[in-house]
């Protein structure tokens, strides 16, 4: 049993064929997993780092904004398109897969295509709740679309009918205790705030939560952890230093980057964040009311699509970053941790919408495509 994975550029991409590389390992000891991605991707570090073949093509994806510099490096990926299909096509005739399983991003279009022409098995698996570019354009040539949300199908037109299959969750994400959690990063039995922008930062998101930090701090009613990300923790200390000695208080935590996710997730009465897919299929696993911020500099704003689903789902608030100020979202804060009531019922409805076996879901799928003649 050899399955190919393809799929990078960020870990929203990558993270769910690791997750379901691993389950298929659990279950077939013998099987041979193999992965295509870029080299300077994030995949070639993660893909490598999990113990996985990894082979590397060159492949970039269009610039939407017209500019100068951006018709240049169109010209460049029209190039790499047709070489990477070319790069693609060679790696698959040698490795010679069972199965070959997308999971986005630019990487996954010429070696899915050139799959499907080579009579390859193929799947691919769509995270967001508006697809991407990529899972559009090969929706109708590989056998199996898997969608982690029923409100992508509307969008695409597929070979065969989609399946719904939710996005592949660490099982760690769920299993910590929220009282040992609580304990362990010195919250107490007070309320936890939890807020993020994700690994490089977001400052319209640093600077709002710097806000509530200052406003609630003093009365120690919540504990709030707040990572900055990689470029916002100085000027988001900068920040928060004008307006209070947070280091005086022991309910307020500033860090860099949250290298124990699961601990910090179970931890939490309440989450602002990003809603990138996978952070929101761990909010709906492990049950957590949230403040949703989208991203709006990513492609087809499917962020803003994805937080939508909890809004709709009674799990989640949604404040897009044009409308996002410390006054709002201090309001926002103060309504829903106070009304314990509703913070209960957003947490219910946040389990109730989760697909906990995604990545048993996925195996299956892609199980079925040995057994299709």
């Amino acid at each position: 049993m050899h399955i190919l994975f393809a799929g990078g550029g960020t870990a929203g991409h990558i993270n769910p064929a690791l997750a379901v590389a691993d389950y298929i390992v659990s279950n077939h000891k013998d099987a041979k997993i193999s992965y295509i991605g870029t080299e300077r991707g994030l995949e070639s570090r993660l893909v490598r780092a999990a113990g996985y073949d990894f082979y590397p093509i060159e492949v970039a994806g269009f610039q939407r904004k017209l500019s100068l510099q951006n018709i240049k490096r169109n010209i460049s990926a029209v190039r790499m398109m047709i070489t990477s299909s070319i790069e693609a096509r060679k790696i698959l005739k040698t490795l010679k897969p069972d199965v070959v399983v997308g999971t986005g991003g630019y990487v996954s279009g010429p070696v899915l295509r050139e799959a499907a022409k080579l009579k390859i098995r193929t799947c691919i698996h769509e995270q967001n709740a508006f697809p991407g570019i990529t899972t559009k354009a090969l929706a109708s040539m590989v056998d199996t679309v898997m969608l982690a949300m029923p409100e992508a199908e509307k969008y695409l037109k597929c070979k065969n009918k989609p399946v719904v299959t939710g996005n592949p969750v660490r099982s760690a994400m769920t299993l910590v205790d929220k009282a040992l959690a609580k304990e362990k990063i010195g919250a107490g039995d007070k309320p936890v705030i939890l807020s993020f922008g994700g690994s490089l930062g977001a400052r319209p998101i640093n600077e709002a939560v710097v806000g509530v930090i200052s406003h609630f701090a003093e009365s120690g009613k919540y504990y709030h952890l707040h990572a900055t990300g990689k470029r916002g923790y100085e000027d988001t200390v900068t920040l928060l230093r004008e307006k209070l000695d947070f280091t005086k208080y022991s309910n307020v935590e500033i860090r860099e980057y949250i290298d124990d996710m699961d601990v910090c997730m179970a931890a939490a009465d309440l989450v602002i964040c990003r809603s990138g897919a996978i952070t929101l299929s761990e909010l709906q696993n492990c049950g957590k009311p949230s403040v949703l911020i989208p991203s709006p500099y990513v492609a087809e704003n499917h962020q803003f699509h994805n937080a939508m689903t909890l809004k709709k789902a009674g799990a989640a608030e949604v404040i897009e970053e044009k409308d996002l100020t410390a006054d709002r979202l201090i309001k926002t804060v103060s309504y829903m941790v106070d009304n314990k009531e509703a913070l209960e019922k957003m947490s219910q409805n946040a389990k109730n919408s989760a697909i906990s076996d995604a990545n048993e879901r996925i195996y299956n799928e892609i199980m079925k495509l040995f057994t299709v003649a």
